[in-house]
């Protein structure tokens, strides 16, 4: 069975650099036999946080908001790529995030970090970890933090220089990682329904 990953991006920055990790986890999953899909924050635009989709009526939830919750509850795992923005996480990937609650339960998720400098986004990823695991996923160990992001990936979201060859390197780890806990959790569903 192909595991249904999404891949979500956070950047509406008109020169995001960030979209570039994002398409190469999409072809690096695919390549692995995995069902991945970007879901990027800005394509979507979801307005600020007002309603979460949970707190519509039944059928009311916006079109936009209806879709995504759709696409959350039937993946199998969830990617975060995230920047980092004065040592804290995207508002863009928060956002869209913060609109869903349940939809997210027990899943595992996965983090991928980058920035233009050498911290590789790593305070970001941090901050994400409490904050999706307070959400109901599982966050795996293995990380990606790419710093530099516009010297190690090219355009085309291919590994270029040092940056991209250890990028290409830290890769399989986490996708097998994330691949693991995958299997584990449609194990323990298809076993027992979640307790809540």
């Amino acid at each position: 069975m192909s595991d249904k990953i999404l891949i979500l991006y956070g950047s509406y920055r008109s020169d995001r650099q960030g979209i570039r990790l994002a398409n190469y986890l999409v072809n690096a999953f695919a390549a692995r036999g995995a069902s991945p899909e970007l879901v990027d924050a800005k394509a979507v635009n979801l307005p600020m946080l007002d309603r979460m989709y949970k707190e519509y009526p039944t059928g009311q939830a916006p079109a936009k908001l209806e879709r995504l919750a759709e696409k959350i509850r039937t993946a199998d795992a969830f990617v975060f790529v995230t920047g980092e923005y004065n040592w804290g996480i995207q508002p863009g990937l928060k956002n869209l995030t913060d609109h869903f609650l349940e939809e997210w339960f027990w899943r595992p998720a996965a983090i991928a970090s980058y920035s233009a400098g050498r911290f590789s986004g790593v305070r970001s990823g941090t901050a994400w970890h409490g904050t999706l695991s307070e959400m109901g996923m599982i966050v795996v160990s293995s990380t990606i933090a790419v710093g530099g992001i516009s010297q190690a990936l090219s355009a085309d979201a291919e590994p270029t220089g040092d940056g991209g060859a250890a990028l290409a390197r830290a890769f399989p780890r986490f996708a097998e990682d994330l691949a693991w806990w995958t299997e584990a959790a449609r194990a323990q569903h298809a076993r027992t329904k979640p307790p809540y």
